[in-house]
């Protein structure tokens, strides 16, 4: 039995079945390529769900990781270690934020951010103010998958099997200012935003929805809160993509690509709201961990060194042209969105998204769809012009194929194994 076909056989008895895998055995990567278990390589245009900004195999990464590692890998938050406050000096300096907390994951950034605004809410009312405990959050968001982070979100197949979920949450349609003054009070703590919705489909807010955000939270005291898990640490081109707005939230959640590839997430806050905290009230046992902050640290000073910001702008923008140009000759893809490395491609039903993640993979590129219909691209910050290139004439294949035989697989392209 082929290695792929007992560790298939091995998960199908003994994991939950969570995940819908592809049939393909990854056991190695380098730069922007994946490598299977053959010796295939993937162009890699998904980067683990924006998590490997670097790629994969790094130099700057393997040897934090081993530098690291021989020293000392966790320790607890009982205790101090040389790499939480060099890290969190980083973070607060580039997103104009006071101070920082660090977790595991994004959903528990998240989780951390709301138990955050809340707790400041408290102290506030304690003081006088009229702050309620309400959230009010966006349609097609995404924060996550534990408790709070699902209540928080909009889709309903994330919340519903799972119901009771936290109360005390209510949806805003999308970029309408007007449904957000209406649902806006003082029984409100927070607004809670992604600059650029990720898993709702690469969804930029309007400056003037965000402006409004901000407005009204000032009104009262409650707090804007941006989770820039996905959009955040360079993807668009910014440390943070609130910052193309020039607002600047109260609370902000990082993770995915901030640890290079390890898990870590960090909420940052303002002084004031830090207020709200003392020790006791929260905590986590692993979250900022030696090593994980050592890789940070390191990954950071090389992006800024080598200028991973500007790149991933202009190569973004070249990518996001190609695609705009794509989009003109195939009418299926009904528009292209997104800043930086962080774009999108909507097609016209979601048959053709699956069908063209499908092409795309026996071509040995990998992307995926998200929100049904949108093609979605997170990769690397090293990718150059030709790794758009190849990926565009991959696209331009599917869809000629696709719109002279509609109701026919496709058959070009490299085949799997």
């Amino acid at each position: 039995m082929a290695k792929l076909d007992q560790i298939r056989a091995a998960e199908s008895r003994l994991l939950l079945s969570t995940y819908e895998r592809s049939p393909i055995l990854f056991v190695s990567g380098e730069g922007v390529h994946i490598i299977d278990e053959n010796g295939a390589n993937y162009l890699d245009l998904l980067s683990g769900i924006g998590v490997n900004a670097l790629g994969y195999g790094h130099p700057v990464i393997e040897e934090a990781i081993a530098r690291q590692s021989r020293l000392l890998i966790h320790t607890s938050n009982l205790f101090y270690h040389q790499g939480q406050a060099e890290l969190a000096v980083r973070l607060t300096e580039r997103t104009g934020l006071d101070r920082a907390f660090f977790a595991n994951t994004g959903t528990e950034a998240w989780e951390g951010a709301l138990k955050l605004a809340r707790a400041y809410a408290g102290l506030r009312r304690s003081e006088g103010a009229q702050i309620g405990t309400k959230f009010l959050a966006l349609e097609q968001s995404f924060h996550g998958r534990t408790y709070g982070s699902m209540s928080t979100t909009h889709k309903a197949k994330y919340r519903e099997p799972f119901a009771p979920v936290v109360p005390g949450v209510e949806f805003v349609r999308f970029n309408d200012v007007d449904d957000l003054r209406q649902r806006f009070s003082s029984e409100v703590c927070a607004i809670l935003v992604e600059a650029i919705q990720g898993e709702g489909g690469i969804r930029p807010l309007t400056q003037k929805f965000f402006e409004e955000a901000r407005k009204l939270t000032a009104s009262t005291g409650a707090l804007l809160i941006a989770d820039e898990i996905q959009a955040g640490m360079g993807r668009t081109g910014k440390w943070c993509a609130y910052q193309h707005y020039g607002i600047q939230p109260d609370i902000v959640t990082l993770a995915k690509p901030l640890a290079g590839g390890l898990p870590l997430g960090a909420v940052l806050c303002t002084e004031e709201v830090a207020r709200a905290i003392h020790a006791g009230m929260h905590g986590t046992t692993f979250g900022g961990g030696p090593l994980a902050c050592a890789v940070a640290i390191a990954v950071i000073d090389f992006m800024e060194k080598e200028k991973l910001l500007a790149h991933a702008a202009e190569v973004g923008g070249y990518f996001l042209e190609q695609l705009r140009s794509l989009a003109r000759r195939h009418e299926a893809i009904v528009d292209v969105r997104g800043r930086g490395l962080m774009l999108a491609a909507e097609v016209d039903s979601a048959e053709l998204a699956k069908l063209t993640v499908a092409e795309m993979l026996k071509r040995r590129i990998v992307i995926n769809c998200t929100s049904d219909t949108v093609l979605r691209f997170l990769p690397p910050y090293i990718l150059e012009r030709e790794h758009a290139d190849t990926a565009i004439a991959a696209l331009d294949e599917i869809f000629t194929e696709h719109a002279a035989h509609p109701a026919t697989p496709i058959a070009g392209g490299h085949q799997l194994g």
